[in-house]
């Protein structure tokens, strides 16, 4: 559906995206993850045709946005951060121009305008002026408009900015019912919005892609696993001697002794799941377990880790420039 390629955009030294490349599958949710200043919203605008990109081509539906513009944009519906709306229209007037600059034909557009203004919940407020709407309501009419046309593509930035925790999760709701019949990019910060409504999960550093996973599959991108946190009837030493042996385990971490009873912490490897062998191994020492729970990565810990990994990489790159320029420039002086 979607397919870039080698993506790049300068602003003088500067890439605010880097080499960027990705595909995008029709029939799902996409999260566009990055921190602040990522090249998120750069990407965004450069694949809906707001922006020209320094290098590489963008296909939409096999169209190239910057050959085939008007062929492209077809297929794309886009809600940016700040909705692009005329503030002294009511919400009917606004669709109606919408849908006019989008050539839908004529004879549809009253039943498709009202179809959508139901989807997202403002058929009550098609007759008030836009200015005077709410900022969860005036969020929805920029959703309508990016809806309009039906195209096979929708790209939300940041759509639940601003917006209340009631307003949050209607705008998930909605999210949700777009994708049975649209491919969605959701570009959000808040994380468990992503965790819940994404299918496929892409997080941009510094203007590239460190990962590109379905939202189940991305915890095995990162180095190390889960943590079993477990609670034993018995002595420190000899919980540690029976767990440290065990295949699938990394390191054993004592957190607490509580008279006979002893907290632990055990780090286990990618894609190992000890629990049933630490219950046998503990049994056959006499050592009963009290507790037992296991804790999986969460979505928050996975973006952290590997934004981070990134900005340590830049920063090295950028450090090693500095030696080599600085090499060259004492090689010039000599």
């Amino acid at each position: 559906m979607i397919e870039v390629s080698g993506l790049t955009k300068k602003y003088g030294n500067h890439k605010a995206v880097d080499n960027l490349s990705f595909k995008v599958e029709e029939g799902q949710i996409y999260g566009f993850l990055g921190p602040n200043g990522a090249g998120k919203s750069t990407t965004m605008n450069i694949i809906t045709g707001y922006l020209a990109a320094s290098e590489g081509t963008v296909l939409i539906d096999g169209h190239d946005v910057l050959k085939e513009p008007e062929e492209a944009k077809k297929c794309i519906g886009y809600l940016p951060e700040l909705p692009p709306l005329y503030m002294e229209m009511t919400v009917y007037e606004y669709l109606q121009f919408v849908a006019e600059l989008k050539k839908v034909e004529k004879s549809a557009r009253k039943e498709q305008i009202a179809e959508i203004m139901e989807m997202t919940g403002i058929t009550d407020m098609k007759n008030r002026l836009i200015r005077n709407l709410s900022k969860g309501y005036k969020q929805r009419v920029g959703l309508a408009q990016a809806i309009i046309g039906y195209p096979k593509v929708i790209i939300l930035d940041e759509p639940s900015v601003g917006l209340d925790p009631k307003q949050i999760i209607e705008m998930r709701e909605l999210i949700k019912k777009l994708g049975e019949n649209h491919t969605v990019i959701l570009s959000s910060h808040i994380l468990s919005e992503v965790s819940a409504v994404c299918d496929h999960i892409m997080i941009i550093s510094k203007g590239k892609l460190v990962a590109s996973e379905t939202t189940e599959n991305l915890s095995k991108l990162m180095s190390g696993g889960d943590e079993l946190s477990i609670t034993v009837k018995g002595d420190e030493n000899e919980v540690k001697g029976a767990l440290i042996p065990m295949e699938g385990v990394s390191a054993v971490e004592i957190r607490a002794i509580r008279g006979e009873e002893v907290d632990a912490l055990v780090t286990v490897e990618r894609d190992a799941d000890i629990r049933e062998a630490v219950f046998f191994k503990l049994a056959e020492k006499k050592m009963p377990i009290l507790s037992m729970s296991l804790s999986q990565k969460s979505l928050e810990d996975i973006f952290l880790e590997l934004t981070e990994e990134q900005s340590a990489e830049v920063a090295q790159e950028a450090e090693t420039e500095v030696v080599v320029e600085e090499e060259q420039d004492n090689a010039g002086d000599l």
